[in-house]
C-alpha cells in the first residue's frame, strides 16, 4: 500500500518481541532508514493495539551496534572465506570426534524458516541431535506437558477463549507486563464480569487489580493444583461423562493424591495460603465451567515446570474443560517464535514437524529430506550442552540470534565455555556479550530486514515483511546456514527464497500425516507470491487453506487410543533449598518495556527510563534486617556469583523472597547480571532451568563515593572493582558508578571517560568532601558532564540531559555545575507511561485534580491509553491517593 501524499510505503508485518505475535503497520520512505510504527487494526491477534515496546520500535531499527561485515578473529573477511572457514572447521571436527562433537545454539528470535534449515542441517545432514534453543529456558516444560497430556505439543486454546472465560487464572502470568495487548483484552472481559485469580509469590501488576491474589510459598504450586482437583473431586465437580470416553488415567491420580493430606487447611499451610483465600479459589474454579488457566514462566522455569503444567492441565481434564469457547489449559509462550522453534524441530529431543526418535518417525523424517544419517536420539539440552563445551566434549559450537552469556543461568560458567571452546561461530544482527567469544562473526538480518513466517502462543502463523534493504553485507539467516551447509557438500540447501524453505517445510508436515494435528498441507503449494500476501493463519490448515482456532472439540488427542492422560504428580520442594548462608530465594524474571538482553529495547530511549537500571525487590522486614534503605545499592549473592543492583523496598515482595529482572548486560550494567546468580538446576524431563528459585542472601554494598557521567556516545568502563550503570537517553548516556576505593579509584576511572573529550572544561572541586563537577562545551553544545561526591548528594540528571538536545544559553552555562536549572526546577517524576512519555507528577497532578480512575487519567493526560501495561500502576497511585486522603481525614 502506498500513501503518495507521503511518499510513504505501508507494509504489514509482525512485532519480534513477545508470543503474542501482533500485527504491525510499518510506514517507510525509500531510502531513508526510518519508520513510522502503528498497529495492525486487521491483525486478529492485536486488532491494531501494541504494546510500549511494539509502539518503540521506530527507535529500534538504527545500525547502532550493528554486525555489517563477517569477521574471523576480528578481522574483516568475505562471506566466502567466512563460509569456507566454517564449513571447513565443522567438517574437520566431526571427522575426527563425531558429529556430537558439534552443537548448534539457536533462538526464538529466528524465523520458522531459519529454525527449519538449521534443524535440517544438523540433525538431518551431520546426523546429530545437538541442536537446541533459548525456548528451552521458556517452555520446554509446557512442551512436555502437552505431550504427556495430550500426545503431542500441542496448545488448545485461543486468543477468543480469554473474552469467553468467565474465570481466568494466571499461574506465574504477569500479563500485564508480558503480553499486555492480551491482558487489556482480559481487562475489557472483566469489566463485563470476568473473574480473575492470581496465582504467584509476588504482588504483580497482574495481581493487583484481580479478585483473588495468591501469594504462594515458593514452589508449591503442585500442592495448589493436586488440592484444587482433589476438592473438585470431594464436591462431585469433575466431569464423569468426559473422563469415561476421553481421558485415561482418572485411577492412577485418585491413588496418588490420596497419599498426602489434601483437607483444604493442610493445602493452604503447605502453600503458605490464608485458608479463606484458598477456598475462594476452589469455590470460583467449581462455579465456572468457562475457565481459562493460562501458565507461563513462573511455571515453566522450574525444576518441577512439567509437574506444573500437568497439575494445571489434569485439573482442565478432569472438569472437561478442553476444547470449549473459553475453557482451556493455556501455556503462553515467551518470544514470537518459540511456537516455530518448537514445530520445526529446534529443540535437542524433537524431529521436526511434531515428530520424535522412534524409529518410524526418524525415518520418516530422514526419508523425505533424503538424509539416511539423520540423527537417531535427541541431543544436549541448553544447560547440558554448555557444561558439554565447558568440558570438551563439544568442540565446535554456532551460536545464532541469542545470547547466552548473559541468558543462561550460571553465565558465568558459560563465558567459561565459550572461552574454552576451540571454534565459536556466532551469527547474529548485533555486537553482545557472546560475539566477544566468537572466533568467527556472521552479520544476520534484523527485524525490518527479514523476511519470513512466525507462529504465536495461538497457532497463528504470520508474515514478517521486509522494511529495508539488508545493510552491509547482512543475510538472512537462513541462507547463512544453507551456504555453509552447500559447503560441507551436502546436497538439499539450494533454496532461491524464503517462500521454496517454507513450502518444504509444509509439506513435510503433511508427508505421511496420518493423525499428526500440526499440518500444513493447504500452505504446501504457496508460490512466491502467495506467500507475500499470506493472511495471519492457525494450524492445522486444511486443504482449502482455512485454519482451526480451537484443538480437542471433538475430544479426540493425538495419542495412539485418541484419548487424553490424566498423569499424576506429586509436589516437592525446590531444587535448592535455602540454608543459613543463603536464607532467601531468588527470583528472576522480566520487566515492563525491556526485552530479553536488551539488544533492541535498549536503543529506544522512553523504554529505558521506567526502571532505568538493575534493582532488586525486597520486602521491607527484609531490608530493614541488613541496614539497606531505598534507593541504596544492595549486593545479592548466591553459590554461584555476586550482583550489585538499586534495592527497592516493596511489600509487594514476599518475606524471605527476592525478585531481580533478567535484561542488562555488560554494556548495560555488567554488576547487575542476575542470571549469573541463578542455580543451573534443571527439571529432569523437560531440561528447563529453575530461574524461580536460588537461594541467595542480601545486604548492602556500602560505596565510598559514586557519581555519574553524561556524554554524547557510550563509554564501556571496565572495572570489576566499579559498580557502574549506563542509561539510553535521547541525546546522550547517562552512566552511573559507585565504587568502594580511593580517590585513586576516582582518578583512574575520570583518565578513562575524559581522555577523548576536547572543547572548554568548566569545573568545580571540593578536596574536603571530594565532590567533583566538570563540564566539557564545545561551540555552545554540551559534550560531556562529569559529576562525583564521596558525602554529597548529587543534582537530579533529567534537566542536564536535555541539555545536550540544544545549544546551551548563558543562563544555563551559569548553573551548570550546579546541577539545576535557572528558576524553579522541574521534575516530571518517574516515567509511568513509556507510550506517551508522561511522568508520575503529571499522573499525580491529575488525580489531586479529580482523576479517580485509570480511564479519567488516561483522559487528563493520555497515559495508559495505548497499550494500557502502565494502568495497574496508575491505579496503585489512585489508590495510594485515596487511603492517604482517607488517613489526613481521619486524623482531623
Amino acid at each position: 500500500m502506498a500513501d503518495g501524499s507521503a511518499a510513504l510505503t505501508a507494509t504489514r508485518t509482525a512485532c519480534p518481541y513477545c508470543g503474542v505475535g501482533c500485527g504491525v503497520i510499518g510506514a517507510t520512505a525509500a531510502g531513508a532508514r526510518a519508520v513510522a510504527i502503528s498497529g495492525d487494526e486487521a491483525h486478529p491477534a492485536n486488532h491494531g493495539r501494541l504494546c510500549s515496546k511494539g509502539t518503540a520500535l521506530g527507535a529500534t531499527v538504527s545500525l547502532a551496534g550493528r554486525l555489517l561485515e563477517p569477521t574471523i578473529q576480528g578481522r574483516s573477511a568475505s562471506w566466502d572465506e567466512a563460509t569456507a572457514l566454517v564449513a571447513r572447521r565443522f567438517r574437520e571436527t566431526i571427522a575426527r570426534h563425531g558429529p556430537d562433537s558439534v552443537a548448534f545454539y539457536v533462538s526464538g528470535q529466528l524465523l520458522t524458516e531459519d529454525y527449519y534449515v538449521a534443524n535440517k542441517l544438523m540433525k538431518g545432514f551431520i546426523g546429530s541431535g545437538n541442536i537446541d534453543t533459548n525456548s528451552r529456558l521458556c517452555m520446554a516444560s509446557a512442551v512436555v506437558a502437552h505431550k504427556q497430556a495430550f500426545g503431542a505439543d500441542l496448545v488448545p486454546g485461543c486468543y477468543e477463549d480469554l473474552d469467553l472465560a468467565n474465570l481466568v487464572v494466571f499461574s506465574g502470568h504477569n500479563a500485564a507486563w508480558t503480553h499486555p495487548v492480551l491482558f487489556r483484552r482480559m481487562e475489557a472481559a472483566k469489566a463485563r464480569g470476568q473473574k480473575h485469580v492470581v496465582i504467584d509469590p509476588r504482588r504483580t501488576d497482574t495481581a493487583e487489580g484481580a479478585d483473588l491474589h495468591l501469594a504462594l510459598a515458593p514452589q508449591s504450586d503442585v500442592r495448589l493444583w493436586n488440592g484444587l482437583l482433589a476438592d473438585l473431586i470431594r464436591r462431585g465437580a469433575v466431569d464423569m461423562d468426559f473422563l469415561r470416553d476421553h481421558v485415561d488415567g482418572y485411577a492412577a491420580v485418585i491413588t496418588s493424591l490420596a497419599e498426602d493430606d489434601q483437607s483444604p487447611a493442610a493445602v493452604a499451610a503447605d502453600c503458605g495460603l490464608a485458608l479463606a483465600d484458598l477456598q475462594t479459589f476452589f469455590d470460583l474454579f467449581a462455579a465456572h465451567p468457562r475457565t481459562v488457566s493460562l501458565f507461563s514462566m513462573g511455571a515453566n522455569q522450574s525444576a518441577q515446570g512439567v509437574a506444573k503444567g500437568l497439575a494445571i492441565i489434569n485439573a482442565h481434564l478432569a472438569t472437561g474443560r478442553i476444547g470449549k469457547p473459553g475453557a482451556c489449559p493455556f501455556s503462553i509462550t515467551g518470544q514470537p517464535n518459540a511456537m516455530g522453534g518448537r514445530e520445526t524441530g529446534g529443540m535437542a529431543n524433537t524431529l521436526a514437524g511434531h515428530m520424535d526418535f522412534s524409529p518410524e518417525e526418524r525415518d520418516r523424517v530422514a526419508r523425505f529430506w533424503g538424509a539416511p544419517n539423520t540423527a537417531r536420539a535427541p541431543g544436549l539440552k541448553a544447560i547440558d550442552m554448555f557444561e558439554a563445551v565447558r568440558d570438551g566434549r563439544i568442540k565446535a559450537l554456532w551460536v545464532m540470534a541469542t545470547n547466552p552469556a548473559v541468558s543462561l543461568p550460571a553465565s558465568g560458567a558459560v563465558r567459561e565455555a565459550l572461552e574454552r571452546c576451540p571454534f565459536v561461530v556466532v551469527s547474529d544482527c548485533v555486537e553482545t556479550d557472546t560475539t566477544a567469544f566468537a572466533d568467527v562473526k556472521l552479520p544476520a538480518l534484523a527485524w525490518g530486514e527479514k523476511d519470513g513466517t512466525v507462529t504465536n502462543s495461538e497457532r497463528r502463523i504470520s508474515r514478517q515483511r521486509t522494511l529495508f534493504p539488508p545493510p552491509g553485507q547482512a543475510r538472512a539467516d537462513w541462507r547463512i546456514i544453507a551456504e555453509v551447509a552447500r559447503a560441507m557438500g551436502f546436497d538439499g540447501f539450494g533454496w532461491p527464497h524464503a517462500a521454496s524453505v517454507f513450502r518444504e517445510w509444509a509439506r513435510l508436515t503433511a508427508y505421511e500425516n496420518k493423525g499428526r494435528l500440526l499440518n500444513l498441507e493447504g500452505l504446501t503449494r504457496l508460490d512466491p507470491q502467495a506467500y507475500d500476501a499470506l493472511e495471519p493463519v492457525q494450524w492445522p490448515v486444511d486443504t482449502e487453506g482455512r485454519g482451526r482456532a480451537r484443538l480437542f472439540e471433538d475430544g479426540r488427542f493425538q495419542t495412539a487410543n485418541g484419548r487424553a492422560r490424566l498423569v499424576p504428580v506429586r509436589p516437592r520442594g525446590p531444587a535448592e533449598a535455602t540454608s543459613d548462608k543463603f536464607p532467601m530465594a531468588l527470583n528472576t524474571g522480566r520487566i515492563r518495556d525491556q526485552w530479553h538482553t536488551m539488544t533492541r529495547t535498549g536503543l529506544a530511549p522512553d523504554l529505558c527510563r521506567h526502571a532505568p537500571e538493575p534493582y532488586v525487590e525486597v520486602h521491607p522486614d527484609d531490608a530493614r534486617a541488613v541496614g539497606l534503605t531505598e534507593g541504596a545499592l544492595a549486593r545479592v549473592m548466591t553459590t554461584r556469583a555476586e550482583a550489585v543492583a538499586v534495592a527497592k523496598l516493596s511489600d509487594r515482595q514476599r518475606r524471605g523472597s527476592l525478585f531481580m529482572p533478567m535484561h542488562w548486560t555488560d554494556a548495560f550494567a555488567p554488576a547487575g547480571r542476575a542470571n549469573a546468580l541463578v542455580a543451573p538446576m534443571t527439571d529432569p524431563s523437560s531440561g528447563q532451568p529453575e530461574f524461580k528459585h536460588t537461594p541467595a542472601r542480601i545486604g548492602a554494598y556500602r560505596e565510598t563515593w559514586r557519581g555519574f557521567f553524561l556524554a554524547r556516545e557510550p563509554a564501556l568502563i571496565v572495572d570489576p572493582g566499579l559498580v557502574w550503570r549506563r542509561i539510553p537517553r535521547d541525546a546522550c548516556h547517562q552512566h552511573e558508578f559507585a565504587g568502594r576505593g580511593d580517590r585513586a579509584q576516582r582518578a583512574t576511572l575520570r583518565k578513562r571517560l575524559v581522555r577523548a573529550l576536547t572543547g572548554e572544561i568548566v569545573a568545580y572541586e571540593d578536596a574536603a568532601t571530594g565532590a567533583l563537577r566538570e563540564a566539557w562545551i564545545r561551540d555552545d553544545r554540551l559534550v560531556a558532564v562529569l559529576y562525583m561526591t564521596e558525602a554529597g548528594r548529587l543534582p537530579p540528571r533529567d534537566w542536564l540531559a536535555d541539555l545536550f538536545a540544544a545549544p546551551l544559553t548563558p543562563e544555563t552555562r551559569a548553573t551548570l555545575l550546579h546541577g539545576f536549572p535557572p528558576g524553579a526546577p522541574v521534575d516530571k517524576g518517574p516515567m509511568v507511561c513509556a507510550c506517551l512519555k508522561v511522568g508520575g507528577k503529571a499522573i499525580e497532578a491529575a488525580i489531586i485534580g479529580g482523576a479517580s480512575t485509570a480511564d479519567a487519567v488516561g483522559a487528563a493526560t493520555g497515559a495508559g491509553t495505548n497499550c494500557g501495561s502502565c494502568r495497574p500502576e496508575i491505579s496503585r497511585m489512585i489508590r495510594a491517593f485515596t487511603d492517604a486522603k482517607q488517613e489526613t481525614a481521619d486524623v482531623l
